[in-house]
């Protein structure tokens, strides 16, 4: 097997940690088993290895233990669903995955999912994230969540058609459709509940704020994609920034690691020159927007460091791969 020669990856600003961290792990693993989440050996041995609660640490440095909790565990359940469905056969078909998601929709859109249905392991735990979301947040708040995880459910169904007709997307598909499949745009409407940053829609909206939660989505998902490509490519999947390069330009792997890793810079060097040009006003209000940005930092560094130094989720498969 060639072996790839990783890409040194930077960032101008330090990771930092919740210092609740400890209990938020523990939290998470209680939270696991007490809905029946992991249901193999496998899945509890890759469980084990993940520590999930430190990503949400990192993402969410300053967040109260009650908030940090709700997002380790909204986190875990992304990852455990993505896991189950990796593995499943019927996780694969899109007749199947529109099926499942569907009846998350409706869970998200009703009064009271308390139903049979919704006993089994996965409904059961977004059952239990949504009510301690919906407990600290607002109707409009709400509406918006619910909207970014119909766009991540879409895009999951986008990845199983692509699977089951053998298709490679563009490389101008995946990247307008990898901010939804990273699901990152849920967790970035959660930095209101969660750091309890509450800017006004307008800001919101500005023009250069939402470019520079397009590059933060752009640094992690790709920087993911560079660390996680070698599981992609024994799994023979190639939703991979790197795989899709490789197969649009025919690259050799290294070639497409290497590109993938100057688009990921280029992204970091747009984030920082906006982040200069943020719309400051010489009021108190400027210092919730530089708290809102501190967490977009804390993402694209905080997911980095927790991908190669917290979890053993990727360190096997990298090894096989990648000479670092």
């Amino acid at each position: 097997m060639t072996t790839i020669q990783f890409p040194r990856i930077q960032y101008p600003f330090p990771s930092r940690l919740n210092s609740q961290v400890a209990a938020a792990q523990q939290h998470v693993e209680d939270w696991v088993h007490h809905h029946g989440l992991l249901s193999t050996d496998k899945a509890r041995t890759r469980f084990a290895k993940a520590r999930f609660a430190w990503l949400a640490a990192r993402a969410f440095p300053d967040a109260a233990l009650h908030e940090l909790c709700i997002i380790a565990d909204f986190n875990t359940w992304l990852f455990i669903l993505d896991d189950q469905c990796d593995e499943a056969e019927a996780g694969k078909q899109s007749g199947f995955l529109r099926s499942v998601m569907a009846g998350f929709m409706e869970i998200l859109r009703s009064p009271d999912p308390h139903t049979p249905v919704n006993d089994a392991p996965l409904p059961s735990a977004l059952i239990s994230i949504w009510e301690r979301m919906k407990a600290i947040s607002s109707p409009a708040w709400q509406q918006r969540f619910i909207t970014s995880m119909e766009d991540y459910f879409n895009s999951c169904l986008w990845e199983a058609e692509n699977r089951e007709k053998r298709i490679v997307p563009t490389v101008s598909d995946y990247v307008r459709m990898r901010p939804y499949t990273g699901a990152l745009l849920a967790d970035v409407e959660a930095i209101d509940i969660i750091e309890k940053i509450y800017l006004p829609q307008q800001l919101l909206q500005n023009a250069l704020l939402k470019r520079m939660v397009q590059a933060c989505n752009n640094i992690v998902c790709w920087s993911n994609d560079l660390i996680s490509f070698p599981k992609e490519h024994k799994a023979g999947d190639v939703h991979n920034l790197v795989l899709v390069l490789q197969h649009e330009h025919q690259y050799s792997l290294q070639e497409a690691v290497d590109e993938a890793a100057r688009m990921h810079n280029e992204e970091v060097a747009i984030f920082m020159v906006l982040e200069k040009l943020l719309p400051l006003s010489g009021n108190e209000k400027d210092y919730e927007l530089l708290r809102y940005v501190s967490v977009l930092r804390s993402w694209i560094s905080g997911n980095f460091d927790w991908s190669m130094k917290d979890t053993g989720r990727y360190n096997a498969m990298m090894k096989e791969y990648i000479n670092a």
